[in-house]
């Protein structure tokens, strides 16, 4: 069993098979979530495990669960997954890698003839990227019961269409209940997003947790006015509040190095005019620890700055907090499955922090989870040119399924 390793041509076969679905203008993807490319690769998939000799079942949700049975099918399966929606200018390996890699574990046991104690199981969340209906991770947050199943199938997309309705138009609309499906582990194999596997040569990230979160909305208003006429000492001008208080946020962010980030990623001015002074401006602040009480102060930093500054320049402050979700532990039995499975594999690995979200945050609310990560290409994700090496998806798809096989006891 020690020396049992996956197909890692067949798993970069079956990646590539699946970027066919909704391909991007430059070698990505865009595969919006319930949208037909959706379908697409939904139906791909379940036939392919259908092939591998997996029992397909579907909830509410439209998340799907594909079961290898176990020797003791009534224990709770041992599970792998991710998502198959994209951003629009996805790239081929972000979420997909996830849910392939389990495939290809099954296929692989399959290919061994090996049998396990417990359920394997491979499962798709609905929506986890939140690019067509916010919010993101919307699957795997109603699986949990974090997300109210009714308020996030009435949720609609900017064309007015809703989750509900788009589950049905493509066929996902399952008759199981969302939830009530026991899960005895679950592991996540994802493409780091980020720099640092590959600036340290390692092949493996062992991921203890993922860091805090706090989605902060600002409005700030002052007052329109002629850009000629007005002189600088009576002007209220919003739009410089707002650049004064992006800098603020840079500090703080700053002042909690390294592991402190903090972004604004949205901005509205208003009236946006040439030569009007904008008298409104809405934006967005996005700030992320793995630490919470620094988490904390990143945040109390903010909100002191913001409203110093809105007092300087005379301006109207209303900060709202939209959003936040506490860093996260993984379970620590998971954890060392993975670091034990690195270690057996000889691969290099160190543990490492998830600054972006995924379906296993959810899922750690009611299972014990884990996660693996792998190299990316400049640590490039969320755009048509990430990237990952063959040999580096092969890696993550071995220790995923020998961190699997510990946990699910094979016969």
């Amino acid at each position: 069993m020690k020396n049992l390793r996956i197909d890692g041509d067949r798993l970069w076969q079956s990646l590539m098979e699946m970027a066919a679905f909704g391909p991007g203008d430059k070698g990505g993807n865009r595969r919006l979530a319930l949208s037909d490319e959706d379908k697409a690769g939904r139906d791909c998939f379940v036939r392919w495990c259908e092939a591998a000799g997996c029992t397909v079942t579907v909830d509410e949700m439209g998340n799907i669960f594909a079961r290898r049975a176990g020797r003791n099918d009534a224990l709770p399966p041992v599970a792998a997954g991710s998502h198959l929606d994209t951003q629009p200018h996805g790239g081929k390996f972000d979420g997909v890698y996830g849910v392939l890699a389990g495939l290809e574990v099954i296929r692989t046991l399959n290919d061994h003839g090996i049998e396990t104690e417990a359920p394997i199981e491979v499962v798709v969340w609905t929506n986890e990227e939140g690019a067509r209906f916010a919010p993101a991770m919307m699957g795997s947050g109603a699986f949990a019961g974090v997300l109210d199943l009714a308020e996030t199938l009435a949720r609609t997309d900017v064309d007015g269409a809703t989750v509900g309705g788009e589950l049905a138009r493509i066929g996902y609309a399952g008759a199981a209940k969302c939830g009530d499906h026991p899960i005895g582990a679950f592991f996540e194999v994802h493409i780091e997003q980020g720099p640092i596997l590959e600036r340290e040569a390692k092949t493996i990230g062992v991921v203890s947790g993922a860091q805090g979160l706090r989605w902060i909305d600002v409005s700030l208003a002052g007052r329109d006015s002629h850009a000629g006429t007005t002189p600088m000492d009576a002007r209220r001008d919003a739009l410089l509040g707002a650049a004064r208080m992006v800098e603020a946020i840079n500090t703080a962010a700053l002042a909690h190095a390294p592991d402190g980030v903090g972004t604004v990623g949205e901005m509205r001015v208003s009236p946006n005019s040439r030569n009007t002074i904008p008298g409104g401006v809405d934006f967005t602040i996005d700030l992320r620890h793995p630490q919470d009480g620094a988490l904390t102060s990143m945040a109390d930093q903010v909100r002191a700055a913001c409203a110093k500054i809105a007092a300087e320049l005379d301006l109207a402050l209303d900060l709202r907090e939209v959003s936040h979700i506490p860093a996260l532990a993984f379970d620590e039995g998971c954890i060392v499955a993975v670091r034990e499975a690195a270690d057996g594999l000889g691969y290099e690995h160190r543990p490492i922090v998830s600054g972006a979200g995924h379906d296993a945050c959810y899922v750690a609310r009611v299972a014990p989870t884990g996660m693996v990560f792998i190299p990316c290409a400049d640590g490039l994700s969320h755009n048509e040119e990430e990237s990952a090496e063959p040999d580096d998806l092969a890696a993550g798809c071995n220790v995923l399924m020998h961190a699997m096989l510990s946990r699910a006891a094979p016969v």
